[in-house]
């Protein structure tokens, strides 16, 4: 394998780069961030009162949306604060997305990374440290996650959703998508009873943004589902291990979210019976979890 010399340069030091160059580069791969497959929603995007937002990202399964504002050297106290302004604004306007501000910088030094951790502990805030790589006449750039946005707990965990019925979610989704609720509920019905816990005696719970699952009248939501027209989105709660991961992509099946605390797929009509091992092996693991 060949080898190529590489330097690390400073934008914000060269005369050839700016910042609108770095947005550009986010605005054609937003999948660069290290963030997910996102969509461009928009940039440059004016905020009522303030300034301009540098880019508006969404995930287009989970519709959560990404403030990002991007800073060429150090992070200081007003790249800080104006990211959690655009952040403010945009949540308020859009109350009916997720929101989470993205701080990209050059430098993110342990005092900011300090202050911002204070901020992280009540707003959904990651930061990102980019680095620009100098390869003969290429310039590459790299982006590190440096801190993540601290996990919550999910609505389906301790509140309780609009309660609908079955035939809500048919008219929302389909019949056909709604009975593999029912098929995969089967599998954790069969489930070897451990600790007391009986798996037959859960049954399914109809909210308005999720179908969960009751025991006792409580939630026991292990498990969850999201119908949609063409498939079914299943959440497992699982502590993220290699060999979860290792077991999904061997599968092939369509992934949506890795967290530490959960995975997210898409399920087809077709995944049910070729993948059945797999998914029974995961809710297998999730009810463990659950029950120990």
């Amino acid at each position: 394998m060949e080898y190529r010399k590489h330097k690390k340069i400073s934008l914000k030091a060269h005369p050839d780069y700016r910042e609108r160059w770095v947005q550009e580069r986010i605005e054609k791969d937003p999948s660069i961030l290290g963030l997910g497959e996102l969509e461009l929603r928009g940039s440059e995007r004016r905020q009522p009162g303030a300034g301009r937002l540098d880019i508006l990202l969404q995930d287009p399964e989970t519709n959560e949306r990404y403030e990002v504002e991007i800073q060429l050297g150090a992070t200081d106290e007003t790249h800080i604060i104006r990211t959690i302004e655009y952040w403010d604004i945009e949540r308020k306007r859009y109350p009916q997305y997720d929101h989470t501000a993205v701080i990209v910088a050059e430098e993110v030094t342990g005092r900011f990374l300090n202050v911002i951790s204070l901020f992280n502990g009540t707003i959904p805030l990651i930061a990102i440290k980019m680095e620009a790589v100098q390869v003969e006449e290429y310039l590459a750039l790299v982006f590190v996650r440096v801190l993540d946005a601290v996990s919550r707990g999910l609505v389906e965990e301790d509140e309780v959703s609009d309660p609908v019925d079955r035939e809500y979610w048919v008219s929302r989704a389909t019949e056909e998508t709604v009975s593999m609720v029912d098929r995969v509920h089967q599998i954790i019905s069969r489930l070897e009873k451990r600790s007391g816990f009986d798996p037959e005696s859960i049954d399914l719970n109809y909210n308005k943004f999720y179908i969960g699952l009751y025991k006792d009248g409580r939630p026991c939501n292990f498990v969850t589902f999201t119908p949609r027209k063409a498939s079914l989105i299943v959440g497992f709660r699982l502590d993220r291990s290699d060999k979860v991961d290792s077991l999904i992509e061997k599968s092939g099946l369509s992934t949506l979210e890795r967290t530490r605390k959960k995975y997210r797929i898409r399920l087809k009509e077709s995944d049910l019976k070729d993948h059945k091992k797999v998914l029974n092996n995961l809710v297998s693991r999730a009810y463990n979890e659950w029950t120990s």
